[in-house]
């Protein structure tokens, strides 16, 4: 199964080929894996990260898998409830664009770990 890694960080754009690079905050990344699970897409990484601290990160990639037949349900109450929590937890907060280098690493870090934990499930 070939996954699609949309994602705001350049560092994983360099890295990966099967990428879909959204040119915007992590906001905008979550509303394009929305559309795309909306489109039948399932859903393979949890888009929210594992801490707070982090969920303040400019950064953010999320692992899509194959395209379905129809709406996985459970992908599209992930992503939809992600947006609401991520909007709840930084909209009254300005963007750590200080660290913005080691919010990349730790963003790819982050997406191989998953990726290795997919391609040894799958």
């Amino acid at each position: 199964m070939k996954s699609i890694i949309i994602t705001n960080n350049p560092v994983v754009r360099e890295k990966f080929e099967n990428i879909f690079f959204v040119d915007g905050s992590v906001e905008d990344t979550f509303i394009k894996v929305r559309d795309m699970v909306h489109d039948g897409y399932e859903l393979i990484s949890h888009p929210l990260a594992a801490s707070i601290r982090l969920m303040y990160s400019p950064y953010r990639s999320v692992i899509i898998g194959k395209r379905l037949e129809k709406v996985d349900p459970l992908s599209a109450q992930i992503i939809e409830d992600s947006i609401i929590k991520y909007k709840l937890h930084t909209d009254h907060r300005k963007k750590d664009m200080t660290h913005h280098d080691d919010y990349q690493n730790i963003d790819l870090i982050l997406l191989e770990s998953a990726l290795s934990e997919q391609q040894a499930f799958w």
